[in-house]
């Protein structure tokens, strides 16, 4: 096969090039400059898709003996992730960049540019497997629970996973993977895996949000519409924080309170007990299937509302107005904006974005 070997400049694409080398495909590595800001370097295991990393990618590929190439995507990604993540924000919501960049820019993008040109599949260095089914290809979990990205790679219909390749699915741990880049003499063995959001390299998304959106005073109030507090910015505020509050009345308990709520629309963020944070339904009408959708409008299936996460025994059904998932047991402090993907076994079943959420614990508890 033709195969186009996206190239991050990490240790695990250049693997996974490598691999795709190995067993005897035609490959071309490709590195995408996502950010017209040139001159940006890493910082330690902060950010991606870099100078640094372009340079990374460029020696791998010439160790492996393979054409490379640096493809400017950089006006997509500031408006298909980008915009999407600052927007989300000031809709009071949690987005997922990751999940965005993997199905607007690395399998659909980069996909689409792929197969004009004539190639058969894209290889990247995500830990996730394919498996043949009844229903055509599937998308399951890698071997290594710890390393699992298949919940970034839900967004993945049926047609792009036909034309992607894993090579990495089934390695026992990411230990082996830096064993295995030693060996081959590749220069990134070592290198620090990214973490944060890769256009926020310091990591103060707060601050970069409030240059983005703004900041405007607001006030923070309990379950009952009770003013216990102020802020500067309700964007600055997730589901689940406890930290940073500054409030200024205590909860009658003494207990800590929580972010259980943020509202764009009057600025206004909503705290309560810990307890509250419980969620018994979520729903969505934005969803998508990995592969064959399922045979019946109800039926069970796992579901994982963040990449690390625990998967949930769950039942969940579909009609026109979209996804809806009933948990085992509460799922703990989810935010409108996560992404919910369904599993089956070890299969992605498919992803939504969360909507709706309904607390188990009422108001007057």
């Amino acid at each position: 096969m033709r195969i186009l070997a996206a190239m991050s400049g990490g240790v695990d694409s250049a693997v996974a090039a490598a691999r795709a080398v190995d067993a005897g495909h035609d490959v071309v590595g490709v590195h995408l400059a996502l950010s017209r800001a040139g001159g940006t370097l890493r910082t330690g295991s902060r950010g991606c898709c870099t100078i640094e990393d372009a340079m990374d990618a460029r020696r791998a590929a010439d160790r492996l003996g393979i054409p490379f190439y640096v493809w400017d995507f950089s006006e997509r990604f500031r408006d298909d992730v980008i915009d999407d993540f600052i927007a989300e924000y000031r809709a009071g919501r949690t987005p997922n960049p990751c999940m965005r960049c993997n199905e607007k820019i690395k399998f659909a993008a980069l996909l689409e540019r792929a197969i004009e040109l004539g190639f058969d599949a894209v290889c990247t260095g995500h830990y996730a497997t394919l498996v043949g089914g009844p229903g055509g290809l599937e998308l399951h979990r890698a071997s290594d629970n710890a390393k699992d990205q298949s919940y970034v790679l839900g967004v993945l219909t049926a047609e792009q996973l036909a034309h992607t390749y894993f090579p990495l699915g089934s390695t026992p741990s990411k230990a082996l993977v830096r064993v295995e880049a030693e060996e081959r003499g590749l220069s990134v063995a070592q290198k620090p895996d990214s973490h944060d959001i890769c256009f926020i390299p310091d990591g103060d998304t707060r601050g970069w949000l409030a240059e983005k959106v703004g900041s405007e005073t607001g006030e923070i109030v309990d379950r009952t519409g009770t003013v216990v507090g102020s802020h500067e910015g309700a964007h600055a505020y997730t589901v689940g924080q406890r930290r940073g509050l500054k409030l200024g009345v205590p909860a009658a308990d003494g207990k800590p309170r929580f972010v259980l709520e943020v509202r764009p629309v009057s600025n206004t963020v909503v705290v309560g007990p810990k307890e509250a944070l419980a969620t018994r339904e979520i729903s969505g009408e934005h969803f998508s299937w990995a592969g064959a959708a399922p045979t019946e409008t109800t039926f069970d299936c796992d579901v994982q509302i963040r990449a690390h996460a625990e998967p949930v025994q769950a039942v969940a059904s579909v009609d026109d107005s979209g996804v809806r998932v009933v948990p085992s047991v509460p799922l703990d402090g989810v935010a409108p904006g996560q992404t919910a993907v369904l599993y089956v076994g070890t299969r992605v079943l498919g992803q939504f974005t969360i909507d709706r959420t309904v607390s188990a614990v009422p108001v007057d508890a």
